[in-house]
């Protein structure tokens, strides 16, 4: 399973369940070892790939998998509209406890044949999932139309221990990449839904003005190769760095000026958890649910119509005289300390 924001949030969760009680096997849909495969097995869990061409082919796999295999009893599917497809195989299969996690507010595609299958699989999802989750009200209004009778689970962090990291790498990337000029960072796949194509379009217009910056994109995908070209064909690799994945990513943030995200469409990205809690200012695309801003003044958000407005708001360099603890104290009362989301999950897993 790769590093990215519903893993990285699902991770979270696993350490801090009660294994003795609990424990999670994950089905994946690729046979590549993922990021994060060798802690869950060290962790006692189980990393499941089936491979298939087409998703049709996959709910087949997956049902003669989970008839073959009674043990599980619950399915917990954290695809968005593919849930559907999951959680069929999975009733098809016999499994009586059926569980849908919305991590999406939109599916951003707009063809003919995409609006139809949106339309299948949320009515689907709707009427077949036993038990629903999201990660806020607007994710859930997606997926099910209502928050009625959705258990809302923020994607929570371990905020003592980013905290405890954040204050002791405030100098990581001057120490890292030798960078005094002004930091910037955007961390999640290399997919078009991350307009990384915008964010080079920021680049260009800051180089246009000789400031001395540099933006670190963290994270890989399909589009890797693409974006390297076009940071290439814009003389921009002196002030782009693609980072790849990484382990890093608390320390990068504490060390930065800034975080942008102009995606074009968000869930509740755990990334701007981490981000408010290690006190990183961050300007995030009118498309993103306001949900994400926690209200300690972390979080601006922008339309992505216009890098001029986005190089102009980085040059304000704001900054923020937050503490810590009002911080600990705003993430804890809104739902986002881990422990006790895992609990409140340990709790729905063993009353089924």
């Amino acid at each position: 399973m790769d590093r990215a924001g519903a893993e990285t949030m699902l991770m979270n969760l696993y350490r801090h369940t009660d294994r003795n009680k609990i424990q999670f096997d994950f089905i994946t849909f690729t046979d590549e070892t993922g990021d994060y495969d060798a802690e869950i097995i060290a962790l006692g869990g189980k990393v499941i790939p089936i491979i298939a061409s087409n998703p049709i082919t996959r709910m087949l796999k997956l049902k003669k998998f989970l008839q073959r295999h009674p043990e599980y009893t619950i399915v917990h599917a954290h695809m968005s509209l593919s849930n559907a497809f999951h959680l069929l195989a999975a009733k098809n299969a016999g499994v009586k406890h059926l569980i849908s996690h919305a991590h999406s507010t939109k599916n951003g595609k707009r063809g003919i044949v995409e609006k139809i299958y949106e339309k299948w699989a949320l009515i689907t999802n709707r009427h077949i999932a036993t038990y629903k989750i999201a990660c806020g009200e607007l994710a859930a209004q997606y997926l099910f139309g209502t928050t009625r009778n959705v258990l809302l689970l923020p994607n929570a962090v371990d905020i003592q221990e980013m905290v405890t990291v954040a204050e002791n790498s405030r100098d990581y990337i001057n120490r890292e990449f030798s960078d005094n000029g002004l930091k910037i960072i955007q961390v999640g796949r290399l997919y078009k839904v991350k307009n990384h194509t915008f964010s080079l379009k920021i680049a260009e217009e800051l180089k246009k003005r000789q400031v001395n910056f540099t933006i670190y994109i963290i994270g890989q995908g399909p589009l890797e190769k693409d974006l390297k070209q076009q940071a290439q064909d814009t003389s921009l690799l002196d002030n782009v760095k693609f980072l790849g994945l990484r382990t890093d990513i608390t320390e990068l943030m504490a060390s930065a000026d800034y975080m942008i995200m102009p995606s074009l469409s968000e869930g509740f990205p755990v990334v701007l958890v981490e981000s408010q809690t290690v006190r990183l200012m961050t300007i995030v695309s009118k498309e993103v649910p306001a949900e994400v801003d926690l209200g300690i003044g972390l979080v601006d958000f922008l339309p992505i119509d216009s890098a001029v407005e986005w190089a102009d708001h980085l040059l304000e360099n704001k900054q923020s005289n937050i503490s810590n603890e009002e911080i600990i104290n705003v993430l804890k009362s809104g739902g986002f300390d881990v422990a006790l989301s895992a609990e409140k999950l340990a709790k729905m897993y063993m009353s089924l």
